[in-house]
């Protein structure tokens, strides 16, 4: 089959199943006409030890509520045309929005419908408050039309590691969800250009309390012990926070560890040093004297050296979603590469328990993004028009957080001269997270370096035609544990999908047979990569198909 009658079967299907709300059925599987299931070995294995095996993480729990398969349904508490939207385009719709927006967060939550029609919107859409939902008529329906940037609406932002680029090249949307005060402070700092850290503890490192030192334990647990639990609940959301040592023993870890880690030089990987310690939120679903159960396994292991604490983080935006709506930037030419105004368009931000469905995003720079963002659903949502620089990005300490259903549409102008065009993205020491059922029509499997670890992509086709960016100082491509499982490339381009010759302690599983050409990377460290290749050029016979499905439907404790 052709590169377009591959494509075409991937979309189809995934048309289908958006249709009936079961998503893609079986991309892949449907675009490679498979010869016969053949379960996996690697999966067999898996199955041994879930929680601790080399090359596969275990992200059975990721998205919102630990992979919850449906969305909660929050009581209808305001309309926008009862706060004078008017859905013909005529006026500028934002300031009511956020008004009912608002008056939902402070009756403590609900719904706020968007009737169809099209809204004009001349700012952000703020979804600032918990289980607050936005609601659309459905993509097809209710468009919110975004006629300025993030740079008009708040101004330049520069990079906190200098230089002239604009941050809004990977940070910031027009619907933005993130607490309000982080919110507030995020927008105060730009404009004061004291460029932020944009994570869990606010715009400074040093923002926390430690609520408690945590005792040695192993990737993989779902318990441990501290030092004094009296200052956590269960229900409460708390923040890990893993400082490495002087030998970088931590990053060692997170890369699989062995000789190969231990020759690399980490000394002169600022930008990289700058993302430790890994911060890494989680609730904890019970207390039983100095002992915590986790929602989750621990990601890596807790080690004396590396001074392990429980400590607070800012007030995390939970239980909040926005749904069936397409929101539309005026259409303007795609902006030199790292200077983007920022027609960006949806953001989770220091959100945990998120969601988006049924969202459409139209001319944008950045379309979908997870900035400290963890434990957040992103599903049936779609990228189209003029060309993104970030499809998808997912970065400063992004965690748990589950892409299923996703599309990404070939650009509809060409792209201009020095623009770039990266893909599903992760990077800054973010893991556990995952892309499952998608098409790509555009774009590659873009990491930024910074070590991101244990990420997994699952039942996607591709047309491999995207480059990853990052520059020497962020470190790695790619840390240990991450999976390639049961990908269709149409074009034969190998770069980042076939992953056996550049990333330590990985998978790459039933994927099509392709070759070198375009960005060739070469492995990071020396040595043996312990990398594990099966099932190569047979993409959809491989069983499980979906591997994070599978995992989600494991019995683990």
């Amino acid at each position: 089959m052709s590169r377009r009658a591959l494509l075409a079967s991937a979309v189809a299907v995934a048309a289908a199943g958006a249709a009936t709300g079961l998503g893609l059925a079986s991309g892949s599987a449907a675009a490679a006409a498979p010869r016969g299931p053949r379960t996996s070995p690697l999966w067999r294995e898996f199955t041994e030890s879930p929680l601790t095996h080399p090359q596969i993480p275990y992200v059975g729990r990721a998205g919102r509520r630990a992979g919850a398969t449906r969305f909660p349904r929050p009581r209808v508490v305001a309309d926008v045309s009862a706060y004078g939207a008017k859905g013909d385009g005529s006026a500028d719709a934002a300031p009511a929005i956020n008004r009912a927006l608002a008056e939902a967060g402070r009756r403590g939550g609900g719904t706020v419908l968007v009737p169809a029609g099209t809204y004009r919107v001349d700012d952000i859409i703020r979804i600032s408050h918990s289980d607050v939902v936005l609601r659309g008529a459905g993509s097809g329906r209710t468009k919110l039309y975004a006629t300025k940037n993030l740079t008009e609406l708040i101004g330049p932002y520069g990079s906190r590691f200098g230089g002239d680029k604009s941050s809004w090249s990977w940070a910031g949307g027009l619907i933005w969800l993130a607490p309000e005060a982080r919110l507030n402070s995020l927008i105060e700092s730009i404009k004061a250009k004291k460029w932020p850290l944009e994570g869990w503890t606010g715009n400074e490192r040093t923002e926390f309390e430690p609520l408690t030192a945590v005792a040695p334990a192993r990737r993989g647990d779902l318990t441990v012990t501290v030092d004094d639990a009296s200052r956590i609940q269960r229900g409460q959301i708390v923040l890990f926070r893993v400082a490495d040592d002087a030998g970088h023993t931590l990053l060692e870890h997170m890369s699989g560890g062995g000789p190969g880690t231990e020759a690399y030089d980490w000394s002169d990987k600022s930008k990289l040093l700058s993302y430790v310690p890994y911060e890494w939120p989680v609730r904890v679903t019970s207390v039983r004297g100095r002992e915590l159960t986790l929602e989750r396994p621990l990601p890596v292991d807790i080690r004396p050296e590396w001074n392990t604490m429980i400590t607070t983080l800012v007030t995390p935006l939970t239980g909040s979603g926005v749904e069936g709506l397409t929101l539309e930037a005026v259409e303007t030419p795609q902006s030199a590469h790292l200077l983007d105004k920022g027609h960006n368009g949806v953001t989770f931000q220091c959100a945990y328990d998120c969601w988006a469905d049924d969202i459409t995003v139209r001319h944008c720079d950045n379309s979908f993004g997870l900035v400290a963002a963890s434990a957040c659903t992103l599903r049936r949502t779609r990228v189209e028009g003029r060309g993104s620089h970030h499809p998808y990005f997912c970065r400063e300490a992004s965690h748990d957080n589950l892409v299923e259903d996703f599309f990404i549409g070939a650009r509809t102008v060409p792209a201009p001269a020095g623009t770039q065009l990266h893909g599903i993205n992760v990077e800054g020491l973010s893991s556990h997270n995952v892309w499952s059922r998608g098409v790509m029509e555009m774009g590659t499997f873009d990491t930024h370096r910074g070590l991101p670890f244990a990420n997994l992509r699952t039942e996607i086709t591709l047309d491999n035609n995207g480059t990853h960016g990052g520059d020497a100082s962020a470190g790695p491509l790619y840390g240990a544990r991450f999976t390639h499982w049961n990908v269709t490339v149409v074009n034969e381009r190998a770069g980042l999908v076939r992953i056996d010759g550049i990333a330590p302690y990985s998978v790459t599983a039933g994927i099509s047979e392709v070759r070198e050409f375009g960005q060739i990377d070469v492995p990071d460290f020396k040595g043996e990569l312990n990398a594990r290749l099966e099932a190569y050029g047979r993409p959809g016979e491989l069983r499980p198909g979906n591997l994070y499905e599978a995992q989600r439907a494991l019995k683990v404790r």
